[in-house]
């Protein structure tokens, strides 16, 4: 007796969901605990009501982490779209009824962030001080990171043979070091991007909305977005028309890990295909014989 393949895919198929769907239904996949703000976390608030388009931070950035220029079509300036491989910091201007605003865009740090959970080889790391780093040995470049991210952050090298993942660290490595704070807010002009640790930055935005309920939303954007992350923001403009995900008030990761867990759980999951497997081995041996 011989099994078709589209019958042995349709019973591994079964067999599959089966296994998703039953620990959600039987509430066995839970989420685990959701990971909270230390009080060492640094981090930065970004009041964009406070920005005024300069683009300091920009160059300072790419100064810090020597990144190269990205060449408008005119061939004269550093004029970058988007954030890069190139371009780990961006401010941008929206415009709409409510007026004129800026934004600014770097990697949030997320407090339990989904590029750390999705990276199989641990080349994405939460650090005691609340930086999401990158070890570009351990980077298999799988770009799952990039799939992970709500906030479409980590960029691939695709013109290198040994392409790495590139984005913020908050300096880390360099102005962090050296002068105590990422190059951005140590650029600013204007105040409207400051470091500090996470905690107390968070006590000043909403000591900023209290003081000044007309000239905010009543949001602090990040506090509790995604998880929390360690990048804050204020602002007038409703976040999602500045290019900021509305997001549920726990992090996905959280939720992934504990469906994933489950399922692997003892080796759960190729144990059963295993037993799948030995069940029509035998199926075809019993009808070899009756044959």
């Amino acid at each position: 007796m011989r099994i078709k393949r589209r019958s042995f895919l349709k019973g591994l198929a079964g067999t599959g969901a089966g296994l998703t769907v039953a620990p959600l239904l039987s509430g066995t996949a839970e989420a685990r605990e959701a990971r909270a703000v230390q009080e060492e976390h640094i981090g930065m608030l970004y009041d964009a009501t406070k920005c005024i388009g300069c683009k300091s931070c920009e160059v300072a950035c790419k100064s810090a982490n020597k990144l190269a220029p990205e060449i408008d079509p005119t061939g004269t300036f550093d004029a970058p779209r988007d954030l890069s491989i190139n371009t780990f910091n961006i401010i941008k201007m929206y415009k709409g009824p409510e007026g004129t605003s800026y934004v600014k865009r770097q990697c949030m740090h997320c407090v339990d962030p989904n590029c750390v959970s999705g990276c199989p080889t641990s080349a994405l790391n939460k650090e005691a001080n609340g930086i999401v780093s990158y070890d570009k040995d351990a980077c298999c470049g799988c770009r799952y990171c990039q799939m992970n991210c709500p906030y479409n952050i980590p960029k691939f090298e695709f013109n290198d043979w040994y392409g790495e993942i590139k984005k913020c660290e908050l300096c880390r490595t360099t102005n962090l070091v050296t002068n105590g704070q990422p190059a951005c807010t140590e650029a600013c002009p204007a105040g409207a991007v400051v470091f500090g640790k996470v905690k107390d930055l968070l006590a000043d935005a909403k000591s900023r909305i209290q003081k000044s309920p007309s000239l905010y939303l009543n949001h602090v954007y990040g506090e509790k977005d995604g998880g929390g992350t360690s990048v804050l923001y204020l602002s007038k403009v409703p976040f999602e028309k500045l290019g900021l995900p509305k997001l549920p008030e726990y992090s996905q990761a959280a939720v992934q890990e504990g469906i994933q867990h489950t399922l692997y759980k003892y080796l759960a999951l190729p144990g059963v295909v295993y037993v799948i497997l030995a069940g029509i081995a035998y199926k075809n041996r019993s009808g070899h014989k009756e044959e």
